[in-house]
């Protein structure tokens, strides 16, 4: 481990010194959690550098040498980090490794250099940089190691000695920002390190690898503070991204990052980075960004949702759904529904479906670009995180999720609902909703407002179960040409048909799987045959609600909303540009029907 016991430490050592500082931030989420008011009171520092250390004590194994392991720390932390303090913490990992020499082992001078080289670091990522942050208890910290660096030799006694000035510097956070002035709380952020520092410092004087084996092998669950500001938000999504190749410089990268909202942080070089801010539009943002680097990947939490989950619920029972869930935005934010993206990839672009981009830029793309664009299910990491917060504030939740048959989202999001359910005993209920788009729309209307009339959480669920059968979808598409770029029809197939002039009818059969419903000469025939066929399903029956759904096309929609109003004698629920995901093989012009049948 050193190669005498004072002087020199390789790389071993330091990948279990980083599992006990991580250990002592993932045991201490909460209290972080709870003293969060800085930038913005939404109280996850601790869920944010959780989330940072976790990916790190995920991802590396031991390496004997000292760079090697600084090296990959340094990456997995900057695809791992989250919030301000997970990418401050990521920057300052990325300067130790750009200034830690190629060496298998180092001295505790040039611990303490390299540590003094990665402060500018952080500082620079940071658009606004703020004393009596992290920032500054880690320029402190840094301070003194180089104070100690010739005249004491041993990291053993210069650590320890390091515990009381990151004490006596966290402690004056309190006194340097008007806001924790206010509330006597010393910054969340700057005490996350400091824990991570003496979790390091014990595993130094203690030693004791067995214990920290076992903990880095518990899987724990991100923790959500129950405490949190009613105030405004002024910036709705709290976003990030991970970019490569970017062809502009950081300092340009920063501006246009800040035209677009506040709290940003960019660490990272230009050959890949992480950016952070707080935006309304992160859509326009990132197709804003596509055009100066690969963005390889997205995140975007709601922190108005995650606001109302925490001081604003309207029922004790949450509702989740996936982003082919197509509901109109009013409906989802009267009903406070949770929405998990779906991944959606154009070449090597990343994007979050109807979050990172809208129908409109889809659609652009999805003509301009050369490859047909790709999906992925979402993981189960993704559900485990949000299933952890909300069973925090929530007695039950309920996920209604697209057919399994055309994703391994709704097995994941089983996956998570079993574990989360063990973990805070309380019922998570998934549901399969054998369909998609405006269909599992309404179906997670229908449930959202048996939730509102209070009905019992098992009776909810039963009727849910049964109303899968009574929904109901067409998709009208105007040409074969999505549907043979994305491989749903093979191109020999899809030529002879486009020279006939066919225009499919797709729909779903009682097993989820898609069907095509009849084939026409043009769109309007096809609807035509839609029309004919609803009217036929709908004798003798109740239509409780019906959805119009069009890719890129409100005059087609408007058309059939007075058709169907005609035939239903009702107006639809919501009348939504279809999912992007959806929109991928329905393609441009497409115009669908949804409905939900009483029983």
């Amino acid at each position: 481990m050193y190669k005498t016991e004072a002087q020199e430490v390789n790389g071993k050592f330091l990948y279990y010194a980083f599992i006990a500082g991580g250990n002592q931030i993932l045991s201490n989420q909460a209290d972080l959690n709870s003293i969060n008011v800085f930038p913005v009171d939404d109280k996850d520092t601790g869920t944010n550098l959780a989330s940072t250390v976790r990916s790190v004590i995920d991802t590396i194994t031991p390496s004997n040498s000292y760079k090697k392991t600084v090296n990959n720390i340094a990456e997995a932390a900057l695809v791992g980090a989250r919030g301000n303090s997970g990418v401050i913490l990521a920057q300052f990992l990325h300067g130790l490794n750009l200034e830690t020499q190629n060496k298998h082992a180092i001295t505790l001078t040039d611990f303490a250099e390299s540590v003094k080289k990665s402060v500018p670091y952080m500082y620079e990522s940071v658009a606004n940089p703020v004393e009596g942050t992290m920032l500054t208890v880690i320029k402190e910290w840094s301070e003194f190691l180089n104070s100690q660096k010739e005249a004491i030799h041993d990291f053993r006694r210069v650590m320890i000695d390091s515990i009381d000035v990151l004490e006596k510097s966290l402690a004056e956070t309190t006194l340097k920002l008007k806001t924790l002035k206010k509330t006597g709380f010393v910054d969340a952020g700057a005490k996350g390190f400091v824990l991570f520092i003496k979790g390091v410092t014990d595993f130094i004087i203690n030693r004791d690898i067995r214990s920290l084996k076992n903990k880095s092998q518990e899987s724990v669950s991100l923790v959500h503070s129950e405490d949190v500001t009613s105030g405004e938000i002024t910036h709705r999504f709290c976003t990030e991204a991970i970019m490569k190749n970017i062809t502009v410089n950081k300092s340009l990268l920063g501006e246009i990052l800040g035209k677009s909202g506040d709290s940003v942080v960019i660490a990272g070089s230009e050959s890949i980075c992480r950016i952070h801010l707080h935006t309304n539009h992160p859509a326009e943002l990132f197709h804003q960004l596509k055009d100066i680097g690969t963005i390889t990947y997205q995140k975007a939490d709601d922190m108005i949702r995650q606001q109302e989950i925490i001081t604003k619920r309207k029922w004790s029972i949450a509702l989740v759904t996936d982003s082919t869930c197509d509901l109109s935005r009013e409906l989802i934010d009267f009903y406070q529904i949770n929405v998990v993206p779906i991944n959606l990839n154009f070449g090597d672009n990343h994007y979050l479906d109807k979050l990172t981009i809208q129908p409109g830029q889809f659609y652009e793309l999805l003509d301009s670009c050369k490859e047909s664009p790709k999906t992925s299910q979402i993981n189960e990491q993704a559900f485990t995180n949000l299933y952890s917060h909300l069973a925090s504030h929530y007695d039950a939740i309920i996920a209604l999720h697209l057919t399994g048959h055309f994703s391994g989202t709704f097995a994941n999001s089983v996956k998570a609902g079993e574990r989360i359910q063990k973990e805070f005993n309380k019922p998570v209920h998934v549901i399969d909703s054998k369909n998609l788009s405006g269909a599992l729309g309404l179906l997670v209307l229908k449930t959202a407002r048996l939730i509102e009339s209070g009905n019992p959480l098992e009776s909810i669920v039963k009727s849910v179960e049964a109303d899968v059968a009574e929904a109901k979808i067409f998709v009208s598409v105007r040409n074969l040409k999505y549907m043979i770029k994305g491989g749903r029809v093979s191109r020999p197939k899809g030529f002879i048909a486009s020279l006939l002039g066919l225009n499919p009818v797709i729909s779903m059969n009682e097993n989820g799987k898609s069907v095509l419903f009849g084939k026409t000469f043009s769109q309007r025939a096809s609807l035509k045959k839609i029309y004919a066929h609803i009217e036929k399903i709908s004798r003798g029956r109740i239509i409780w609600n019906y959805i119009l759904l069009h890719a890129d096309n409100p005059q087609g929609a408007k058309e059939s909303e007075e058709r169907m109003l005609q035939i239903t004698g009702k107006k639809p629920v919501s009348v939504v540009d279809i999912s992007p995901v959806i929109g991928i093989h329905a393609g441009n012009g497409a115009i669908g029907i949804s409905l939900l049948f009483d029983k």
